[in-house]
């Protein structure tokens, strides 16, 4: 018997099968196989078809049953990770009213900052814990500005995974995770947040019926089974946004636990118990998968670093070497500190973690006759994670502790100068795992049994890796994080 996990990212949506009794994974499947499309009828704007979704899915579950002679009566259990931040609008027929404005859509930056400004930035971290920036009740704000034809038909909004969950089951529903996400929940009333929907003039109405984040939340109907291949009445029994489902997909529930992904972006999320928030403007902070109205909060604070992989990547590409080991291997030669040489990897756009500056890449400090191809690999590793160790510095001034950190096993946490790095300078273990955001997501669907114990083993007995230990000599790394951080605060405070 099987649970299934879907994962709706931006460029694809891949689905899990994963063993009930094990946890094993017995494949992923992705749809389509190249990159799904998006459209950006201007700039800065991103918008999906979500009927697109749905048959990717439908796709991606044919392929997996064909290819290991599943039948749908061997699926026990749905469960659902997405894009975050994204807004699909629906009428009474459910049919969807445009195409949905995803996560990365900044069509909403503007009406975001005005209502920070005008509700007060104290206000806001109290009941909200973020500003309301460009998450999806800005974006349904914007709906309602500029489509009033459309918003006026509008019956429900859902995100992503709302969506999905509704075209399996014909029922539309959210959980306080998912509406956190999109800054509809007043953390301090514990309840839908009137705040924010009376300052945008947003009808409580329109959001769905609240369900809790694991247990049964609508099973799959006659049409649903017929369009994606489940049997009827397979149950629906998870759903969270990507960031907060990657952390559950790594064991991450608890205050002093920490995920991390190192890919073409960075992105280090950690969980607290306190509603206190100092860095709004530069972290956000949403309901963890756990959280609970009317017990101790599980909030998950997220900082993301544009300039991560990508800056490795752009080395890879513009150097004469064939591939990441071999670039990590030219590191290797390079003593901690890379001679002096320091690269600041912020190139890829405005860093909210710097108030949202657009610094680019810097490269100083390199000597013609000394340096050469190694010293940039050494010093690109050190500065994508020494971007992280100062996101971290930031986070922990907000009131998150580390005891460990525990990452997928992508392109940047392979490198041992890049993980040890960051281990020595926190002064923490890093675990490393070899799973997806939708094997999280199928194994999920069991934790409607509330046996978070069986789950973390299952994630240990098939995922983990290895570890990198923080050195107890840390004194040169100390230096050259300072070396680092030194020309960053230069270009910061020109």
């Amino acid at each position: 018997m099987y649970y299934i996990g879907f994962d709706l990212g931006s460029s694809s949506i891949k689905v899990a099968l994963v063993d009930m009794a094990t946890g094993k994974s017995i494949d992923v499947a992705q749809e389509p196989e190249n990159e799904m499309s998006m459209l950006a009828v201007k700039n800065g704007w991103a918008e999906q078809k979500p009927e697109d979704w749905w048959q990717h899915s439908c796709n991606a579950i044919k392929k997996l049953k064909e290819k290991h002679h599943i039948t749908a009566n061997q699926i026990k259990g749905i469960g659902i990770s997405y894009q975050m931040h994204g807004l699909v609008l629906v009428d009474k027929e459910g049919n969807t009213l445009r195409q949905s404005i995803i996560w990365c859509d900044s069509r909403a930056v503007a009406i975001g900052n005005e209502a920070f400004e005008k509700i007060g930035e104290e206000k806001c971290k109290e009941h909200l814990l973020n500003s309301p920036s460009n998450f999806t009740a800005s974006k349904l704000k914007w709906v309602k500005e500029n489509e009033p034809e459309i918003y006026n038909k509008v019956y429900k909004f859902m995100l992503p995974g709302d969506y999905l969950a509704y075209r399996f089951s014909n029922v539309m529903n959210t959980t306080i995770s998912g509406l956190s996400e999109g800054i509809f929940w007043d953390f301090k009333k514990d309840t839908v947040a009137d705040v924010l929907l009376e300052h945008y003039g947003i009808d409580s109405y329109l959001i769905p019926d609240i369900v809790p984040t694991f247990g049964l939340q609508s099973i799959v109907d006659e049409k649903g089974a017929q369009e994606s291949g489940l049997a009827v009445g397979t149950p629906i029994f998870y759903r969270a946004g990507d960031q907060p489902n990657n952390a559950l997909s790594l064991n991450v529930f608890n205050p002093g636990e920490v995920a991390a992904t190192g890919g073409t972006s960075g992105v280090v999320y950690a969980v607290t118990d306190s509603l206190s928030v100092k860095e709004s403007a530069r972290v956000n902070n949403f309901a963890h998968v756990n959280y609970t109205k009317g017990v101790a909060p599980r909030i998950g604070k997220l900082l993301c670093i544009n300039g991560a992989g990508i800056q490795y990547r752009w080395l890879l590409n513009n150097l004469s070497v064939v591939s990441y080991e071999e670039m990590n291997r030219l590191a290797q030669r390079i003593d901690v500190g890379s001679d002096g040489v320091v690269l600041i990897p912020f190139g890829n756009g405005a860093e909210r973690m710097l108030n949202n500056q657009e610094l680019g890449t810097r490269l100083v400090n390199l000597n013609l006759n000394n340096h050469n191809k190694a010293h940039l690999c050494r010093a690109a590793l050190e500065g994508i994670a020494f971007s992280f160790v100062y996101g971290m510095e930031i986070m922990q001034s907000d009131g998150i502790t580390i005891d460990v950190m525990r990452a997928g096993n992508d392109n940047l946490f392979r490198s041992e100068i890049f993980s040890t790095t960051i281990a020595t300078l926190i002064g923490c273990e890093i675990q490393i795992y070899n799973t997806t955001g939708a094997i999280g997501a199928a194994r999920a669907a069991g934790l409607h049994e509330g046996d978070f114990g069986k789950f973390g083993k299952n994630i240990n007995d098939n995922d983990y890796v290895m570890s990198y230990q923080p050195f107890e000599n840390k004194s040169d790394y100390i230096v050259a994080y300072q070396n680092w951080k030194k020309e960053l605060e230069l270009i910061i405070n020109k």
